[in-house]
């Protein structure tokens, strides 16, 4: 019985010390776990369709279906530029962007399986007779305020 009051102290003193920080919140002083990336897309082919912003962080898995480690869709409202401000860990990230202007959830292609409708990298990588690789798409996050500008292929 002795060691229950003890227990009690040991516990009291543990609430008077300042509560731990959050998971994934910065400690003072360290850097933050991820930090806000700005993609401005430009020349939008319809002000009405969703654009789809498919972000990689791994480039063994660039471009397979399913694959991305996130996905943003974003209606444009009549508009022919969208700024979409993300979160994004520190390290090396590419973007791939689809319009899907017949609005059927898919990205079109043709019978080659190139695509019909619309699609963008960052970088403005324009590939011309196979997909462009991981490392030349990519951009590196590094401190805040980075901005990636992207236009859609014409």
């Amino acid at each position: 019985m002795k060691a229950l009051p003890l227990v009690l102290l040991f516990a009291s003193s543990l609430l008077g010390q300042a509560a731990p920080a959050r998971p994934g919140a910065p400690r003072p002083g360290a850097e933050p776990a991820t930090q806000t990336v700005t993609v401005v897309v430009t020349a939008l082919a319809s002000p009405q369709a969703v654009v789809r912003l498919n972000f990689y962080h791994d480039p063994a898995t660039f471009l397979k279906h399913g694959q991305q480690a996130f996905r943003v869709e974003v209606k444009p409202a009549g508009k022919t530029e969208l700024s979409v401000p993300v979160e994004l860990a520190p390290g090396e990230w590419a973007v791939a962007l689809t319009q899907d202007t017949n609005n059927n959830d898919k990205l079109d292609k043709n019978l080659l399986g190139i695509p019909t409708e619309p699609y963008a990298f960052s970088n403005n990588v324009r590939p011309h007779l196979s997909p462009p690789s991981f490392e030349e798409c990519k951009f590196t996050v590094a401190g805040p305020g980075k901005v990636v500008s992207i236009a859609f292929k014409d």
